[in-house]
């Protein structure tokens, strides 16, 4: 539970249509295995605890009060359970019955939530027996039942878990889901960041799907983790076949899902996370009325994390999924830059090309630009800048690569003009430090721009996200630009998106795909001090840490506004033994030291297209204060190690 995170279960009995004493049995055998492997919330299946198909059964009084003996069966023999459930069973109240769920905690019924939407088609005919909860109105009325005394009865119940409010459950039965306004709709509204499907749903061809798609939707709509449990074996086949179909699924992902079997399908939901997402979202509703809340006790405890944590959250695992997402970006990209080419009349698209990563992919945002403008790559003044820290290979490829893409490529040696400003400023050739670093920097931004006036045309920026959230930038040097196409793509993306492109041009063209390939091989530098033996000297993961650890750290820090602490435990889970926790550690309070410092560089970037869920302009997504201290972020990592 510590962190925002809850061990969450659908389950579903082996159950016998009618045998109330039986399936009591099943049911907190289920709940006692379900705890034992650390699951604090469970959801059970619509009417399992007599078995959803019993027709005209559910009117014996001998059917309803076996259930309402099981009930308290189930309440006796898991009052020790630190652990919410609800499973459903009909209750008789004034005459009627209702589908119900009944909602557990440690030997007591925390309250009956009564189904809303009845089906009363096809298969499905339970207007025949039950009542609509919605007959009760909004009212918040107490009944006796199964041996305790004034139990909560309405359709506006949420359950809140007293040491942990972020952790707020509501419960909705089958079709609830499926209808034009689900009560779920209302209950997350007013707080539920959980909900639990109590559901009987047949099995036919292509209703699985469905069923994915309406969980995994609703959990998206309502900002929630969604449990869905599904009615299995035991049910009768005289006409249906359940299939056990339990889904996990938290804002729009899902998360386990499991089907043709009884069991336990178990996952954990970030409520923090979600709760965040709800702070953010300002379209989310505030309150909503007549909803009564109830709460409940668990003891605090770390919960074991079995759910995938992805050690690049930017970058689809899925191959497939990858390439489609690689070629999206680059279109949106290049639609962005379109616009701005022909808002501004540029005649041309002036990129300097180093022969790294970033302006790689800068060049290649510009073909695809051109190519909508029905315009030749000749309009792309490719430059190139060699000074005192460039490589023969380097420098190679962005040659190159400039005359595959069919760019006008320019070579201009920046080193004279560097020395003879230092000899101005007074800086000795011979003192490498951050005046020898940036002076480069601005000079090679000066010719982009002095170029970019002689031709009509505007300065592609070749900066990307994580370079902007780590400051790696020369003020007013590679920091500035005329329209920065990679400002809000991390530096693992940009690796993706040009390895994307050389394999799309492994056939058309495979010198420019040999040539992408060389320079997904080369380390990332900004090649400002001088190479040894004609190689680079000057690594920048080696001086500001790994990009694949600083990016995740950017994605979980600031997209969903994550401690540090929690970040490091996520850290750990997702790159498992490829970094120990001191280097984790290291590199954690590096980002944050250097995020907040470096603010100022931020909060003056040019335009460019956000592509992603995180952009760090100051116009858009990201606003902070340049004299912001981290202070409290760092004092979260104390301690640690």
């Amino acid at each position: 539970m510590r962190d925002g995170f809850i061990k969450i279960a659908a389950g579903t009995p082996k159950i016998r249509v009618a045998d109330c004493r039986y399936n009591a049995e099943q049911i907190f055998n289920l709940m006692r295995e379900a705890h034992r492997q650390g699951v604090r919330v469970l959801a059970l299946p619509e009417l399992c605890l007599t078995g959803y198909t019993c027709g005209d059964l559910f009117l014996q009084n001998t059917l309803l009060r076996g259930a309402e003996e099981g009930l308290a069966t189930i309440l006796e023999a898991t009052k020790n359970l630190d652990m919410l459930t609800a499973l459903g069973l009909p209750v008789h109240y004034r005459g009627k019955l209702y589908n119900c769920a009944a909602v557990l905690c440690r030997g007591e019924i925390l309250g009956l939530a009564p189904k809303i939407h009845l089906p009363n088609y096809g298969e499905f005919y339970e207007g025949r027996w039950f009542t609509s909860g919605a007959a009760l109105g909004d009212t918040d009325c107490c009944i006796s039942f199964a041996g305790q005394d004034a139990v909560e009865f309405s359709t506006g119940l949420v359950f809140r878990c007293a040491e942990m409010p972020a952790l707020t459950v509501g419960v909705e039965i089958c079709e609830d889901l499926w209808a034009v306004n689900p009560p779920s709709a209302r209950l997350c509204a007013e707080g539920a960041t959980v909900m639990l499907n109590l559901s009987a749903s047949n099995e036919v061809v292509g209703k699985s799907l469905r069923r994915q798609e309406l969980v995994a939707g609703q959990s998206a709509r309502l900002v929630c983790g969604y449990v869905y449990a599904n009615a299995g074996e035991g049910e009768s086949t005289t006409d249906l076949v359940f299939s056990g179909h339990n889904l996990i699924a938290e804002n729009g992902t899902l998360l386990a899902e499991r089907r043709f079997a009884c069991g336990l399908t178990i996952s954990e939901l970030d409520v923090e996370r979600l709760c965040y997402e709800r702070r953010r979202l300002n379209t989310f509703p505030a309150a909503a009325e007549a909803v009564y809340p109830n709460y409940f006790s668990l003891d605090l405890a770390t919960t074991a994390l079995s759910r995938h944590v992805s050690p690049t959250p930017f970058v689809p695992e899925n191959p497939a999924r990858r390439a489609e997402r690689c070629d999206e970006i680059l279109k949106i990209a290049a639609l962005g830059l379109k616009q701005r080419l022909e808002h501004a009349h540029a005649r041309t698209a002036v990129v300097g090309l180093s022969g790294g990563l970033d302006s790689t992919l800068a060049v290649l945002i510009t073909g695809v630009a051109m190519g909508l403008l029905d315009r030749p790559a000749s309009d792309i003044i490719a430059v190139t800048m060699p000074c005192f820290g460039t490589t023969d290979r380097t420098r190679d490829n962005a040659v190159e690569l400039a005359q595959r893409l069919g760019c006008t490529l320019k070579r201009i040696d920046i080193g004279q003009s560097v020395k003879s400003h230092f000899r101005d400023i007074g800086q000795s050739m011979e003192n490498h430090d951050v005046t020898f670093e940036n002076g480069q920097a601005r000079e090679r931004t000066q010719v982009l721009m002095d170029i970019a006036n002689q031709t009509g045309g505007l300065v592609v920026g070749t900066g990307d996200l994580s370079e902007l959230a780590l400051g790696w930038a020369t003020y007013n040097g590679d920091h500035m630009s005329m329209y920065g196409v990679n400002g809000s793509i991390p530096k693992t993306l940009v690796r993706h998106l040009v390895s994307y492109v050389a394999g799309d041009k492994a056939e058309e063209d495979q010198a420019l795909s040999h040539v992408l390939e060389d320079i997904l091989d080369t380390p990332v530098s900004p090649e400002l001090l001088p190479a040894v033996n004609g190689t680079i000297s000057q690594r920048t993961e080696d001086l500001v840490g790994p990009y694949e650890l600083h990016d995740f750290f950017l994605y979980y820090a600031l997209r969903w506004g994550f401690p540090p602490r929690k970040v490091l435990r996520l850290a750990e889970r997702a790159f498992g033994r490829a970094y120990d926790r001191a280097v984790l550690l290291k590199w954690l309070r590096s980002f944050y030291r250097r995020f907040f410092a470096q603010q100022f560089k931020r909060s003056c970037l040019p335009d460019g297209p956000k592509v992603g869920s995180i952009s760090l302009s100051p116009r858009g997504d990201w606003r902070m204060p340049s004299d912001a201290a981290a202070a409290l972020w760092l004092e979260d990592l104390e301690g640690l190690e």
